[in-house]
Formats: C-alpha cells, sequence, structure tokens
C-alpha cells in the first residue's frame, strides 16, 4: 500500500530504529569488553613486552666518553682522537624484515661491492648461528644501532643514505678512536712511554659498573696509569621501545663528558733529539736495542725516554692481528724502565761513597796495575791497562778497575771473608742502597723492573732455592750442548756452586764493585741515582705527567715527590763530583774523545761510562751523566744504554754529547 505524500512510512523507519539499537548495543558491548581486557592485560597477565607500552617503555644505554688528550709540555698532542667511520643499522628495521633483513644488507652489500655475508654475521649477535667472529659479530645493547661496517666506502654510504625507501635503518656514526699525530718521520715516537687501550674484560665489568662490553681501557704506559682520568665521564641515550624491546625513536640524551687531558714534562725538540741519536748510535754500533731517559734532577720529570726498537702506536687502533703482535714483540717492553743491566763501572760513581766509608782516604794515592790477583783469580783492567799510582778522581777519570778491585776485596777480608755471617753488610751495598738502587723508583709507568743488588744474605737464599738443579748438573753435566768446551766449563761452575754455591766469594765481592756479576739496574734507576749526585743528595720520584686538565679546563698538578736523600762527606761529595767532570773533561776521561769541542767551561758535563760485560755477547754500552742548573732552575741527567754495543765511551758516551748539544740551549 502506498503512503501518502509528506508522511513516513512507519513499518520501515521503525525496522530501521531496532537494528540501530542493536548496532550501538553490541558497539558498548564490545568496548567495554575491550577496556575490561585491557585493564587485566595491563593489571594482571601482562607480559614482559606489553608492559613496555606503560612506564617502562624505554630502553637506556651508555655512551662511551671520548678520551682525554696526552700532552707534551707545550701543549703538543702526543695522543689525540680521530673520527673513526662507521655504518650501522636499526634492529628495529632488521626485526621487522621477514627474512631478518637478509635482502636488505644483500642490497647494501652489493652497493659496498663486500660480500653479503660479513655484513649478515656482522649483524648477528656473537654466539648465535651465522654470526661473525669475537669481536666483529654483535656484542651490543639489543636498541643500540649495529655496526656493520667499519670506514666504509663513503660516496657508496651518501648515496644509500639518500634512498632511505630504499635502504631503511642506514645511519653513519662517527666513532671516537685514539690517533698519534707525532708518530711520523720528523716527529717523535713513544709507543712504550704512552701504552694502548684494550678491550675490557669480564673482571673489570665485574669491578666497575660503569663499563660495557664495548669500551676500552688502557693496558700499558701513560695510557694504564692515568686510565681513570683519561676515560672520562659517559653518557647515556634513552630509546622508547616497542613491545619487542626495539627502538622506535631516541627519547633522551645525556652527552657524554670527554676525559681529563694528561699534559706531561716531555718536551719534543728533545725527544726527537733523543730519539734521532739513539738510532743512529744503534745503527753505528749495530747493537740490537738501547733506552735513553733525560730527567730534570730538580723535581724528578721526565723530559724525554726513549726505547728502541719501538713500533707505531697506531698498530692497536681496531685491533691487532697475531702477526703484527708478534712482528712488534720485541718492541714492546719500556727498555728504560723495565728491563735491567749490568751497570758497568757507571756504577763506581755509587760505590767510591762506600770505599770512603771504609776507609779509603778522599787524599789518598793509589796503584793502578793492569790486573790484581783475588784470591785465586786474576781480574784485569778492561783493555789491561796501566796507570800506576793515580789519585782517587783519577780512578774515576780513567775508570781503573783495580783500584776499586783492592778497595772490595780488602773489605770483604776485614768483614771476616767466607767465615762471615750472611747478615753482614758491606758498605759498597749500604751505598747502593742508599740510592734506592734494588728497588722501583715508583715512575708513573706501570711494568717497573726492581733491578738488583745482591749480598751474602741473598746469595745463600739463591743458593737454597736452587741447589736440587745445580747439584743434578754437577752429576750429569750437559750432554745436550755439543761445544765440549763450553759444557765442561758449565759443569764446573755447577760442581763449584753445589759445594759453595751459598758462599760470598771474593770474586762476588770486586765484581760487585764495579757493577758486574749480579748487580742490575734499569737506565732509569741510574738517572735517578746520578741526579741525587746532582742536586745534592735529593732523590725525586719521576713522573712523566706534570698535570691532568679536566674538560671544563681545571688543572690538577701531579706534585713532586721526594723519596730520599743521600748524605756524603763534603771530601767524598768533592772527590766525587771532581772525577765524574774529569770523565769529559780531563785529558784521560773515558768520555773526553766523545766531549771534544763542547765548551765544558761554560756548561759543564760530567758523568761517568760504563762496559757491562755479557757473557756470549758484545758488552752492553752505558754512559750517565749531569750538567749544571740553570738559569730556569732545572738540571738535567742524561742515561743512556746500548744493548751489546760495546764499550760505554765508543757508543753511548756519543749519544749523550748529541743530546747534550741540545740540552745546553734549554732554559
Amino acid at each position: 500500500m502506498a503512503t501518502a505524500p509528506g508522511h513516513p512510512a512507519v513499518g520501515v523507519n521503525t525496522r530501521s530504529a531496532a537494528r540501530l539499537v542493536v548496532v550501538l548495543a553490541v558497539t558498548v558491548v564490545v568496548c567495554a569488553g575491550l577496556i575490561l581486557r585491557l585493564g587485566q592485560v595491563q593489571l594482571t597477565d601482562a607480559t614482559p613486552g606489553s608492559a613496555l607500552l606503560g612506564q617502562n617503555a624505554t630502553r637506556s644505554i651508555s655512551v662511551t666518553a671520548p678520551r682525554g688528550q696526552i700532552q707534551a709540555a707545550d701543549g703538543t698532542v702526543l695522543v689525540g682522537n680521530s673520527l673513526h667511520p662507521v655504518l650501522t643499522i636499526s634492529p628495529t628495521v632488521l626485526a621487522d624484515q621477514a627474512d631478518g633483513g637478509r635482502q636488505l644488507l644483500t642490497r647494501v652489500a652489493r652497493e659496498l661491492a663486500v660480500p653479503a655475508e660479513d655484513l649478515i654475521g656482522r649483524s648477528k649477535v656473537c654466539g648465535t648461528k651465522g654470526a661473525a667472529v669475537v669481536p666483529l659479530c654483535f656484542s651490543g645493547s639489543p636498541v643500540a644501532p649495529i655496526p656493520i661496517m667499519d670506514n666504509p666506502p663513503m660516496t657508496q654510504v651518501l648515496g644509500m643514505l639518500e634512498r632511505p625507501a630504499d635502504f631503511p635503518g642506514l645511519a653513519l656514526q662517527q666513532i671516537p678512536e685514539r690517533s698519534y699525530p707525532q708518530d711520523h718521520p720528523g716527529g717523535i715516537n713513544l709507543a712504550q712511554v704512552l701504552g694502548y687501550l684494550g678491550s675490557v674484560n669480564q673482571a673489570e665489568l665485574t669491578a666497575d659498573p660503569a663499563l660495557t662490553a664495548q669500551d676500552v681501557v688502557g693496558r700499558a704506559g701513560l695510557e694504564l696509569t692515568y686510565n681513570a682520568a683519561l676515560q672520562g665521564t659517559p653518557g647515556t641515550v634513552t630509546y622508547a621501545v616497542d613491545d619487542r624491546g626495539l627502538p622506535i625513536s631516541v627519547a633522551a640524551q645525556t652527552p657524554a663528558v670527554q676525559g681529563d687531558t694528561v699534559r706531561t714534562h716531555l718536551i719534543t725538540a728533545l725527544q726527537h733529539r733523543s730519539e734521532a741519536a739513539l738510532a743512529a748510535g744503534l745503527t753505528k754500533a749495530k747493537a740490537p736495542a738501547g733506552a735513553v731517559v733525560v730527567l730534570d734532577a730538580s723535581d724528578g720529570g721526565v723530559v724525554a725516554m726513549t726505547s728502541q726498537p719501538t713500533y707505531d702506536p697506531a698498530v692497536w687502533t681496531g685491533g691487532i692481528s697475531q702477526a703484527e703482535y708478534t712482528k712488534i714483540s720485541n718492541a714492546l717492553s719500556n727498555r728504560a724502565v723495565s728491563e735491567v743491566q749490568p751497570p758497568g763501572s757507571t756504577f763506581k760513581a755509587v760505590t767510591l761513597p762506600g770505599a770512603i766509608a771504609a776507609g779509603a782516604s778522599p787524599s789518598g794515592s793509589y796503584s793502578c796495575p793492569s790486573s790484581v790477583r783475588i784470591g785465586n783469580r786474576e781480574f784485569t783492567n778492561f783493555e789491561s791497562e796501566s796507570y800506576g799510582s793515580i789519585s782517587m778522581t783519577t780512578a774515576l777519570e780513567v775508570s781503573c778497575d783495580t783500584v776499586f778491585y783492592r778497595w772490595a776485596y780488602q773489605q770483604w777480608q776485614k768483614e771476616g771473608g767466607l767465615a762471615a755471617s750472611p747478615s753482614t753488610t758491606s758498605p759498597f751495598a749500604v751505598s747502593a742502597r742508599d740510592f734506592h738502587l734494588g728497588q722501583r723508583t715508583g715512575v708513573d709507568l706501570p711494568a717497573e723492573a726492581a733491578g738488583l743488588i745482591p749480598d751474602r744474605a741473598w746469595k745463600l737464599d739463591q743458593w737454597q732455592q736452587t741447589k736440587t738443579q745445580i747439584c743434578a748438573r754437577a752429576a750429569k753435566g750437559y750432554p745436550e750442548i755439543t761445544d765440549k768446551a763450553r759444557a765442561a766449563y758449565l759443569t764446573a761452575v755447577a760442581k763449584e756452586n753445589c759445594a759453595s754455591g751459598y758462599q760470598w766469594q771474593p770474586g762476588d765481592a770486586v765484581n760487585f764493585v764495579i757493577g758486574q756479576g749480579s748487580v742490575s739496574v734499569t737506565p732509569l734507576q741510574l738517572a735517578v741515582a746520578y741526579g741525587a749526585i746532582a742536586n745534592g743528595g735529593t732523590l725525586w720520584q719521576p713522573h712523566v705527567a706534570a698535570a691532568t686538565i679536566s674538560a671544563a679546563g681545571k688543572t690538577q698538578p701531579v706534585a713532586a715527590v721526594r723519596t730520599g736523600s743521600v748524605t756524603l762527606s763534603a771530601a767524598a761529595r768533592t772527590t766525587l763530583e771532581t772525577g765524574l767532570c774529569e770523565v769529559t773533561a780531563g785529558s784521560r776521561g773515558t768520555a773526553f774523545a766523545a766531549f771534544r769541542g763542547f765548551d765544558l767551561s761554560t756548561y759543564r758535563v760530567c758523568g761517568k761510562t760504563g762496559t757491562a760485560e755479557v757473557f756470549g755477547k758484545q758488552p752492553t754500552s752505558w754512559f750517565v751523566s749531569y750538567g749544571p742548573k740553570t738559569a730556569g732552575g732545572h738540571q738535567y741527567v742524561v742515561a743512556v744504554m746500548l744493548e751489546q754495543a760495546g764499550t760505554g765511551a765508543d757508543a753511548a758516551a756519543p749519544v749523550a754529547r748529541q743530546i747534550w748539544d741540545l740540552l745546553r740551549t734549554l732554559g
């Protein structure tokens, strides 16, 4: 039936209204259900992923602070930071790909012209299937960008970054790494002094919660000693994350604070001269290794130090291969502080005060024959020179061994000879220990050797520890040595030591007084000892660092530390200094030839050569010297040591002369 115009169709509208009511009712029920379910999920059975949608939906990671610089005394950068580009990819983008990002990384690899498996392996967590080897696999935070390539080709990378639709999630980060702007021809090399960095280990991570698995710490040199200052304060990046715990966006950032700068006492021009002079000296002598220390005797500051052979410190940056490590292994040790040698006649400056304390007169006259018989052995002057009757100062000037032998033998007899108690102390050993030899100087460099000042008690202890092995050798000899003469010699020594190796023999006493036998020192120890002779008796703790400077510019000086003093009578001091100065100025001085033409009248350099015999090798060459106090208040000491180089006069003294040519021009 048709409806009248202008009037609604009552039946149709009624049905529509009913349907609308039903739809609204269903909608209300569904919404109520959703609200109830959401409350249940959030309040009762929330999963770890869904909890991140609430108040905990962020993750923070630590950002390593740029490491502080190491500088020379004038502010020249010795170790700094350069920016190392790293291509990264978002972990969220990889997770969003159905294949875990394999196709995406394959496209990236094609653009970079590298094997796809290299990038895919680096994107995987260490220890998982297909992951690259440590440290190339990913070991960072799950929310951190994943590094997939170091030093990528920039043209290709920039091209991909301009096409984010084709290469989503890619980013370029600039990571700071150590740089050595002075390590180049014409610059300076301080590899052993500066040290290097290495990845943290588990013990360090446990001990310091601020460290992360990606951090590096000092492993040697100044990098190790001043690691806490150089490291700085890490920053943080906080990411908003999705219900998988993957990053969506950066929610907050706290910038890292760069580490402190370590300013040293090192003088760049002097360091360069020391390195060049030592290298030339080693080449001329065909010697394998050596070291130089230049010390300021007014406060213990180390103004130059070189150990050779050396290496490029940048080899550690980015990791080092086993082949590279093997190649540089002989150059890792800092021979100035970590390796010991017999000091030879440089030790006479230390034992001469002991001779005076034992009763030798500074004004006496002493016979210097070419050889003397001590017990049943003949002991000779080096090269068997004879100088007749000489003064104590001349005994230093010409380095007469036989004068010192007689002083040592007479004192050995006075102490009781072989019958003396192991606790008996010799004035020569007392004098050496007064100069703090036989103990570490406390320098602010790691791996310092203590050296050895042997005595009766030490020899007895050594014999007790090794008696079983020595006596076994005495019985069976050395059948594995093909050189029959050498095997017979070693067997005879073993028999003697088995029977009486605990005794302090006359040979021990006379070898000790001229720095031979078991006496051992480092170049730095001798520099400190001669520094005390130069400055009137003060022993300073040597230190390379002069100050630390914070990122805000606050300077904290490294305090000079007095570690002791050496007390000498006026006569002993005068005799010692006169003799040492005649070594360079006297016509018979062992360093006279090396200092010919040097104006000693206006800048007096005094010192002592040393030629330390080493069984089966060329002697170790030494020269330790000091200069006058300058107008600027500095007083320098130079210690030079060349292994297997010959005499101190021929090898070490000329190296020192080149250094003094520059030192005399400094204030």
